[in-house]
């Protein structure tokens, strides 16, 4: 009986369990399909892997996927218009601007991305002048750091942006300098800082200028050198240059014939740069003229014009042979004055082929003046141009062969500082100083052709056998031809100056369109002039009674510009050389004051202004003859200024004061600041 339970129980457990099955398949048939999470929906479970629900002897139906019918229609993926655009905008300016990249850095050197540069800092600079150069800051948005802050950080915005980019900035730079004096002692302090230096380029492109200059000629052809050292019927060539400037680079080399060169060689990137950087900084100084309303555009072609001639070596050396002709007919300057020859079957518009000079810089006063040990009756290598003693050429060639890539191969001629190199020229400050002067008086007063970049690294000095010295004068880039009516007009404005003719003064500067005749005249002889009334300084001190610390550094700011409009009252009369000119002299003073002041720098340039308007042959007899009688009475006149410079000489040499330039520099100064300009000459020492 509990058998016959058991079966009936084990029979109706099967209907039960086959009728749940049949319930639950029937249930599934009519469900909705099962909704898996995305991530799942692409699992198809392959029929291998799929197991029955109940291991039964009936039919069997397997789990199958749901059709795409069951699924209903698909949603619509989202999009983003907006985002799309933005994204392929994006794309496509950034296309462009790595192919104006490109092209720029490979076509024009980075001439679009260094102009670039300067209109950003330089509407930096201008909008930050605007805003705060104020007495009182502006609340909220004004800078409190006062006027001085504002020189500060603008100048070294201008510093950074120069020296970043290098290359013509560096001359663009030097150009503002010229009348950086001035300028705040920010602006100063950021000028006597900007040297002409920078990395020499590859010798691999110093090759491809010379192939491009010289027909497609290599080096060794051109110059007929050797640089392995096995050709004993070659000359041999540095291929690492001995200075390297913003524009070019020297390079030592002996030719066949046995003279020895200076090679200069342009860097390949000025060419393509130079058109970029003149056109930044015309639009730079436009706007700044227009800003701040200064007369500053009028002189930007006449300095860029300058600029460019500075970069043609065509020009370089046609200047260099004016003024070695110039020297050599004049005969208080000749043997006292060398310039190098230009050798033009080596030369192109990007090379320049001169003599190699051996001798001391002139800024070098230790070298100049320890006594000479060379011997008697003996003098420098290479004075009046002769030929160079001959190197060890056998010594030579042997170290080329045995490392082709030496860098250096220059004989060190130094057996004139003796055994223990503890020698020098020997020379006198007051010979040196008198040959400087002398020349550039008669440049400005006589030839009316200046070299109007004199600062100490273009002069080197050479002991002569006499033992006076040799000065040699090299890099004649930038030079300015004088009319023969202003060169007149400009020795006749001197030598009133040194008369105290305050009615020619006026009359001179009035057709030059310059209003300031005082201030002028204080300008051009670096130095306070005392022959006038000196208004200006007058009303500027009564102007400066009961003003605040800020208020009275604002007015002198001020009036520093308004000093400037009256300099420059009639744009197109005023004469753009004096721009270069009063560079020169500048230089020229400081030089005198760096060496101690052994010579009356004013006397001299008074006397060479005074003969120019004698000796000059496209003047009447009658007026030669009136002018020549004028030069004998200015003559005596100028007695009184060499008493003066002798009380100072004194008083230099017993200890108790500086020499004559050093005391006019300190009156300057002071006469400078009360009428609101900071003077610091000795920017244009180097």
């Amino acid at each position: 009986m509990w058998r016959h339970g058991l079966a009936g129980s084990t029979a109706g457990s099967r209907l039960r369990l086959s009728a749940t099955i049949t319930r639950t398949r029937t249930t599934i048939a009519s469900a909705q399909p099962l909704r898996l999470p995305r991530p799942w929906r692409t699992i198809v479970t392959s029929p291998s892997h799929r197991r029955p629900l109940h291991p039964s002897s009936g039919p069997f139906e397997p789990l199958r996927p749901p059709s795409p019918s069951s699924l209903g229609a698909p949603r619509v993926a989202r999009s983003y218009p907006r985002a799309e655009k933005y994204l392929r905008r994006l794309l496509i300016i950034s296309a462009l601007l790595g192919a104006g990249y490109l092209v720029d850095s490979q076509i024009y050197a980075s001439g679009i991305a260094r102009s670039l540069r300067t209109f950003g800092t330089g509407l930096l600079v201008a909008a930050d002048y605007k805003l705060n150069f104020r007495p009182h800051p502006i609340p909220l948005i004004g800078s409190k750091s006062g006027i001085p802050e504002l020189h500060r950080r603008s100048a070294e915005r201008m510093s950074d942006l120069l020296r970043h980019n290098g290359g013509l900035y560096l001359k663009i730079g030097q150009a503002i300098a010229m009348q950086s004096a001035v300028l705040p002692p920010e602006f100063q302090k950021m000028f006597a800082r900007m040297f002409d230096d920078a990395p020499q380029d590859k010798w691999e492109l110093v090759e491809k200028v010379i192939r491009d200059d010289f027909g497609g000629r290599s080096v060794e052809e051109v110059f007929g050198v050797d640089f392995t050292g096995r050709d004993e019927s070659k000359g041999v060539m540095e291929k690492t240059a001995r200075a390297s400037a913003s524009v070019a680079q020297v390079h030592w080399a002996r030719l066949p014939d046995g003279r020895e060169v200076a090679v200069k060689i342009q860097k390949p990137e000025i060419e393509r740069q130079i058109g970029w950087d003149l056109w930044a900084f015309k639009v730079v100084m436009r706007v700044y003229t227009w800003w701040f309303d200064l007369p500053m555009y009028s002189m930007v072609p006449f300095v860029s014009e300058r600029l460019k001639l500075e970069t043609d070596f065509e020009n370089e050396a046609r200047n260099s042979e004016v003024m070695r002709e110039l020297i050599n007919d004049e005969p208080a300057l000749r043997g006292r004055v060398y310039i190098p020859p230009v050798y033009r079957e080596l030369s192109s518009k990007r090379v320049l082929t001169t003599e190699w000079i051996e001798g001391v810089r002139f800024n070098d006063k230790s070298d100049l003046t320890r006594p000479w040990r060379g011997g008697h009756g003996n003098y420098s290598p290479g004075v009046h141009g002769e030929q160079l003693p001959s190197p060890d050429m056998p010594s030579l060639r042997a170290a080329l062969r045995q490392n082709p890539d030496r860098q250096r191969l220059k004989p060190e001629r130094s057996s004139w500082r003796g055994p223990n190199l503890t020698g020098g020229l020997g020379v006198s400050p007051k010979d040196v100083m008198t040959t400087i002067v002398d020349l550039f008086s008669a440049q400005i007063f006589k030839f009316g052709v200046v070299h109007c970049d004199p600062h100490p690294g273009n002069m080197f000095v050479r002991r002569l056998p006499n033992g006076k010295p040799e000065l040699v004068l090299i890099d004649h880039g930038l030079y300015v031809y004088m009319s023969d009516q202003f060169r007149h007009d400009y020795a006749s404005f001197w030598k009133a100056l040194m008369t105290f003719d305050n009615a020619k003064i006026v009359q001179i500067a009035s057709g030059w369109g310059v209003k300031g005749a005082e201030m002028f005249a204080s300008a051009t002889l670096m130095r306070p002039y005392e022959g006038g009334e000196n208004k200006v300084q007058k009303e500027f001190l009564k102007a400066m009674k009961a003003r605040s610390p800020s208020e009275r550094n604002y007015e002198m700011q001020r009036r520093m510009k308004q000093g400037i409009r009256d300099m420059l009252a009639d744009e197109e009369k005023w004469p753009k050389e004096l721009i270069f000119i009063s560079r020169n002299m500048r230089i020229v003073q400081a030089n005198n004051a760096n060496m101690g002041s052994p010579v009356n720098r004013i006397k001299i340039m008074g006397v060479w202004a005074s003969r120019s308007l004698w000796q000059d042959k496209g003047l009447g007899w009658r007026e030669r003859v009136g002018n020549a009688w004028r030069h004998l009475l200015f003559k005596g006149v100028l007695w009184a200024s060499d008493a003066v410079w002798w009380f100072f000489r004194v008083k230099q040499l017993l200890g108790r004061g500086g020499g004559m330039e050093d005391e006019v520099e300190v009156k300057m100064r002071e006469m400078a600041r009360e009428m609101g300009i900071e003077l610091q000459h000795d920017v244009f020492a180097g």
